[in-house]
């Protein structure tokens, strides 16, 4: 009888174990001790469901206490809502205390969708209150007489909470400020103007109204150096005359193709000519138009005239080596 006691004892002992490390496990009872302790009211069926429904319920309650203290206005529905959306619960309270303190008008709804959207809710808000300086890399531009300038700007921004979600990030800023650098040094007569005045690229910039459409306001934008580059100019002066050069000798040099053609035609006329010269000769002696004597006579003629050209070409030739010796 004694036996069955004890056993009975064990069994209701383990029970009671099971069922106190369940209740504990579902229940946080000292986050529960906490948010009384705090003034916030939050039940122990709340922090069970929170266990039933995947939520941590420290994810919601200490985000929960802290905006309590702050004197925000939040319940743990939403939290918990923007928890089960893969939103940062933590995050999203931060900002919201930091816009309280620095008297920006920023809901719940609103820091919930921009960091849903993917951006650093906090850290927009401390933009907003501080504002970023961001530099531009070397913008290169070229005025109308041909000079290049090297211009780095600084865009003073802050963020525009209300046009965060979907709004265009900093590379758009920099490349709106960059487009407006090469128009405005373009349209200059010279690079010595802007040299002279280079607030002026910042003011017209400016007044452009670069921040449509991105998540940002421009404060001001600040011509932080500007350096002399290239002569863009000259240098395609350059290569238009070396193009154009090419070009002549091209058409020289067909020129000079065709005339070189036109020689051989010429020649391969006069041996074709001089080809028949033999046959005509031979005919003028069978019909008795050319006498042996008179023959004779023309090959006289054609050896004395092939032995002058022979001695003019020889003179030729010496009087090019003497100039060539001259000339060394």
């Amino acid at each position: 009888m004694g036996d069955v006691f004890a056993i009975r004892m064990i069994i209701s002992i383990v029970i009671i174990v099971f069922v106190v490390g369940t209740f504990f496990t579902f229940v946080p009872l000292g986050l529960w001790v906490s948010s009384l302790a705090a003034n916030v009211r939050v039940s122990v069926f709340n922090l069970v469901g929170m266990r039933l429904r995947r939520v941590v319920p420290s994810r919601i309650v200490l985000p929960l206490i802290k905006a309590t203290k702050a004197g925000l206005t939040i319940n743990v529905n939403q939290l918990e809502a923007h928890y089960l959306a893969g939103g940062n619960v933590d995050k999203v309270v931060d900002a919201l205390i930091a816009a309280h303190r620095a008297d920006i008008d920023l809901h719940f709804e609103k820091a919930a969708a921009i960091d849903l959207a993917g951006r650093d809710v906090l850290e927009a808000v401390k933009m907003s209150v501080n504002p970023k300086v961001i530099e531009t890399p070397n913008v290169s531009a070229v005025a109308k007489d041909g000079i290049e300038l090297l211009v780095k700007a600084r865009v003073t921004v802050r963020t525009n909470l209300e046009r965060l979600v979907g709004g265009a990030g900093e590379a758009t800023i920099l490349a709106r400020v960059g487009e407006g650098i090469v128009t405005n040094v373009g349209s200059s007569e010279s690079h010595k103007l802007v040299l002279e005045n280079p607030d002026a690229i910042s003011q017209t910039v400016l007044n452009k109204g670069l921040d449509a459409g991105t998540a940002f306001e421009i404060l001001s934008i600040d011509i932080a150096d500007v350096d002399v580059g290239r002569n863009i100019g000259a240098h395609l002066q350059t290569l238009q005359a070396e193009a154009d050069k090419n070009i002549a000798q091209a058409k020289a040099e067909e020129r000079r193709a065709m005339a070189v053609a036109k020689e051989q035609e010429m020649r391969a006329t006069v041996v074709e000519a001089e080809s028949e010269v033999p046959r005509a000769m031979a005919q003028a002696l069978r019909e008795g138009k050319l006498g042996i004597m008179d023959y004779y006579d023309m090959q006289n003629l054609i050896a004395d005239t092939r032995m002058r050209s022979s001695i003019s070409e020889s003179g030729q030739k010496k009087k090019e080596i003497k100039t060539n010796k001259e000339n060394q």
